[in-house]
């Protein structure tokens, strides 16, 4: 699976981070900042996290 996150769209409200912090986190200043190849294994909080953001940045592929 491959992560998209649309930047433009992304306001930070950081609720993929809650979702799956395995993937998403904030940087030093508060930048989104993420993996966008997890591992299968995570696929289940990575669609979570997809779901849970209020602005609908994140997109998911088949890798």
């Amino acid at each position: 699976m491959k992560v998209i996150v649309d930047q433009v769209l992304c306001q930070v409200h950081a609720q993929c981070v809650f979702a799956a912090p395995e993937v998403f986190e904030l940087d030093d200043d508060d930048r989104l900042v993420y993996v966008a190849e997890p591992d299968d294994g995570l696929m289940d909080s990575v669609e979570e996290a997809a779901r849970a953001c209020p602005v609908q940045a994140i997109f998911l592929e088949e890798a």
